[in-house]
């Protein structure tokens, strides 16, 4: 075991607020409460990082359209992690910094694989900012669903063998347990599988995480892994909080996020984000 993993398993960090640069942060579950809104509280204390010289990070599993709003609601101009970090986004200048879909072919292997045993699950692709389906069904839909209009609705041979950001699939829970089991054994080499609502899977390309992506978006501003602090919720939120010299879990978080967190802050209904920006000095 190395120093800083035992210190860690301890809930102690050798990283101090004084060498805080970036604050990299989940939307759903973290920042935004049940409302998906921001809290005043929040909203003031996160939107007065950039003053302090930290940068402040968006990590999610949304599309940049679906971050927008709140990416304008605190000011930001950093870059984001939008779709698990498939894809860094330059929201100011409207472009990918990174970009990696699933293949093709990948995107067949899974749309045939879940519609084979499945023939009525939904499926919805995501590319870059656009939303491709089949069909939609408001019982069973995400939260981005709930936002936004598909940009293309059409037969699903027209766009099943193209290059996809993200493919998701959506029906009732256990009907995407087994899709989970199943897809994750035939196809283990060529994606990686996030489930945080029962009726939903997203499948991205097996090297796409939040971790990888947020070492790039460091790197880009000259930042180190020890010199950031995240906040997550979701067992999608573990990498970037194991590489994070600070990791700070929610009170409504997953076990396994709260096992790994230096701090567990009160839930996302509270002021968590806030809390944890207070207990670490980053705020008043």
């Amino acid at each position: 075991m190395t120093l800083h993993a035992g210190i860690r398993m301890m809930g102690i960090s050798p990283t101090t607020a004084a060498d805080i640069r970036l604050v990299a942060i989940d939307l759903d579950g973290t920042l935004l409460d049940d409302r998906k809104q921001v809290s005043a509280r929040a909203l003031e204390s996160v939107a007065g990082l950039p003053a302090r010289g930290i940068k402040v990070v968006i990590a999610s599993a949304r599309p940049p359209r679906s971050v927008r709003p709140i990416y304008a609601q605190l000011k930001l101009n950093t870059l984001q992690i939008n779709y698990n970090g498939a894809l860094i986004w330059d929201q100011p200048n409207l472009r990918n910094i990174f970009h990696r879909p699933l293949p093709g072919p990948v995107v067949r292997q899974i749309i045939d694989h879940a519609r084979r045993m499945f023939p009525r699950v939904l499926v919805s692709c995501e590319l870059l900012d656009r939303w491709f389906t089949d069909g939609v069904d408001p019982n069973h839909t995400t939260e981005t669903g709930r936002l936004f209009s598909p940009d293309v609705t059409a037969p699903i041979e027209q766009f099943r063998d193209v290059s996809m950001t993200k493919v998701l699939l959506l029906g009732p829970t256990a009907m995407m347990k087994e899709l989970e089991l199943s897809l994750g054994m035939a196809l283990e080499n060529d994606i990686s599988i996030v489930r945080t609502d029962g009726d939903l899977i997203q499948i991205m390309d097996r090297r796409v995480g939040k971790a990888p992506a947020l070492e790039m978006v460091a790197r880009h501003y000259g930042i180190q892994a020890h010199q950031i602090l995240a906040i997550g919720d979701a067992p999608n939120d573990l990498g970037m909080l194991k590489m994070a010299g600070i990791a700070v879990a929610m009170d409504n978080a997953h076990e396994a996020v709260k096992k790994i967190a230096h701090w567990v802050a009160p839930s996302n209904n509270d002021h968590g984000v806030h809390a944890a920006l207070v207990h670490y000095g980053l705020c008043e």
